[in-house]
């Protein structure tokens, strides 16, 4: 798991800021789950998300669609129904859908596709060029990419050039910090989540990215972290804070990506 453990209480106030939570799965047994590997996931529903949430303070966030969901729309619009017009949708969809149905799901609140290049359940990157620039054209959705960013080989070009982008967990392996870096220089945007799954140094990771680019990381509690080696904790936000700092921990938890997934009219309270 990640090499970065929170031995000491972060000494900046995080927990009760307002955080856009960028990245978690909901996984409703009411909908249909697809084998991956013959991994099936627990339950996690929208009602478990706002429970187990409940102890921060998320004004909104980002619904990702896993491996386990393939192309399945119906859990998606029910837990974007169920959680609210500050919540948003990530999801996986071949590349011969419609333009019609593309426009449909971004009325309901889908705002990018996901190419899940380590887990499957997705459309092959065989299409990734094509499929996100007619996405980002139809109705200015973005691409994310679940992916060991050591292995990207090819697709680091193809990913650069995308009109937007993001890259999952850090990138998941000290060895692709290089790679990484290298798209953050080109404009991609990259998820500060899943900080119990990933092999590498997270704290020096998330200098490196915020030193390159603030504006790139987002963070997600990467909830209910299915199949991590350890589930998210509230302490992972104080790692959060103390690698980014003070003045760029905002941005991080919430107006990163309240731009990314364009939502401008995301509510504050204060």
């Amino acid at each position: 798991m990640g090499q970065t453990e929170t031995s000491e209480e972060s000494t900046i106030d995080v927990v009760q800021r307002p955080i856009f939570d960028a990245h978690f799965h909901i996984i409703d047994p009411e909908f249909d789950l697809i084998g991956n590997d013959g991994y099936f996931p627990p339950t996690f529903t929208a009602g478990d998300y706002s429970e187990r949430g409940s102890s921060m303070n998320i004004v909104g966030g980002a619904i990702v669609s896993g491996s386990f969901q393939g192309f399945d729309q119906k859990y998606l619009e029910h837990s974007l129904a169920v959680l609210g017009s500050n919540f948003v949708g990530v999801t996986q969809l071949p590349a011969t859908v419609s333009d019609e149905e593309i426009l449909r799901l971004d009325r309901i609140g889908v705002r990018a596709i996901r190419f899940n290049v380590r887990r499957g359940g997705s459309e092959s990157t065989d299409e990734l060029d094509h499929f996100a620039r007619r996405v980002h054209e139809v109705a200015g959705w973005h691409t994310e990419l679940y992916a060991d960013a050591s292995t990207l080989g090819d697709l680091v070009d193809v990913i650069a050039a995308l009109p937007s982008a993001s890259i999952d967990h850090l990138g998941l392996s000290a060895e692709g910090l290089a790679t990484l870096l290298k798209l953050v220089d080109s404009g991609v945007r990259v998820k500060a989540t899943g900080f119990g799954r990933v092999k590498l140094d997270v704290a020096a990771t998330l200098r490196a990215v915020c030193d390159a680019n603030p504006r790139a990381l987002m963070f997600g509690s990467d909830l209910p972290s299915t199949r991590a080696d350890r589930p998210f904790h509230e302490d992972d936000l104080g790692v959060l804070a103390d690698a980014v700092g003070e003045q760029h921990l905002d941005a991080v938890l919430r107006d990163n990506a309240v731009e990314f997934y364009r939502l401008p009219a995301v509510t504050v309270p204060t």
